[in-house]
């Protein structure tokens, strides 16, 4: 099985894609929530293609810090100075009804290795060193699985790449590895 960077993109995401309701849409008026892009992957995204109308210069707001405290329990002192208030972030640029501005009818128009970190790991987190996903309800991939391991399978991922993205991701985010 390939690397959870490298799989390519699959088939129920592309299904997912072409009958809306994505991971890949936010509800209008919840933007401010999109996860922040780190420089390294704004470049690696411009490499492969987008353009400057694809970002978007997101203020930091208690709301949006507090979210990412939530992603990131007992790290909210290093997640206050690395997004501080009155400052910004970059983040995805989403159209009025809320789709990520990359999203085409086959899923996401950037090659899976030029993609933000969040997106690739998607719908998957880790928690404690444990490895956990999101219930999403659109989501294609998890309503076609049985749980984590055919969610894993389902999506070309393996455990190992989860854990690999997800700190490739907070190395790219300024968060320093937990001991």
């Amino acid at each position: 099985m390939m690397p959870a960077d490298t799989a390519p993109a699959a088939d129920a995401c592309c299904r997912c894609a072409e009958a809306s309701g994505t991971c890949c849409t936010l509800s209008p008026g919840q933007e401010e929530f999109c996860f922040p892009l780190s420089a390294r992957e704004r470049a690696d995204m411009e490499a492969a293609g987008a353009g400057p109308e694809m970002f978007f210069s997101q203020a930091n707001t208690p709301a949006f810090v507090d979210n990412l405290c939530r992603l990131f329990p007992g790290e909210g002192a290093l997640l206050r100075a690395l997004f501080p208030a009155g400052g910004f972030h970059d983040r995805l640029a989403v159209a009025l009804t809320g789709e990520c501005l990359l999203l085409g009818p086959e899923g996401c128009r950037l090659p899976r290795e030029a993609r933000p970190y969040y997106c690739r790991l998607f719908p998957f987190w880790m928690r404690g060193g444990r490895q956990m996903y999101f219930e999403f309800k659109e989501c294609q991939a998890l309503r076609e699985s049985r749980g984590g391991a055919g969610l894993l399978k389902r999506l070309g991922m393996t455990e190992t790449g989860v854990f690999d993205l997800y700190h490739r991701l907070r190395e790219a985010w300024g968060l320093t590895e937990r001991r």
